[in-house]
């Protein structure tokens, strides 16, 4: 199943992991509370393997599991 979303819900304390493991997707500006998914919903259901893995890898290694993501 490919993944169709990826969002942080509240809770995020701003480590920069995701961002670190998977810029493409994810960004936390510095000195920002806002963490923001640069994907589009179409972008993330064509998004090749590679990518997708990395993004499972960012929500995995989330350590306060803020990430979440839809499968189409």
């Amino acid at each position: 199943m490919s993944i169709k979303r990826v969002r942080i819900v509240e809770g995020c304390i701003s480590c920069n992991l995701c961002e670190d493991l998977c810029p493409e997707i994810f960004e936390v500006p510095p000195g920002d509370t806002s963490r923001t998914v640069k994907g589009h919903e179409k972008l993330l259901v064509r998004a090749d393997l590679g990518l997708q893995a990395k993004i499972v890898e960012a929500v995995e290694s989330c350590p306060v599991e803020v990430i979440e993501i839809d499968r189409a």
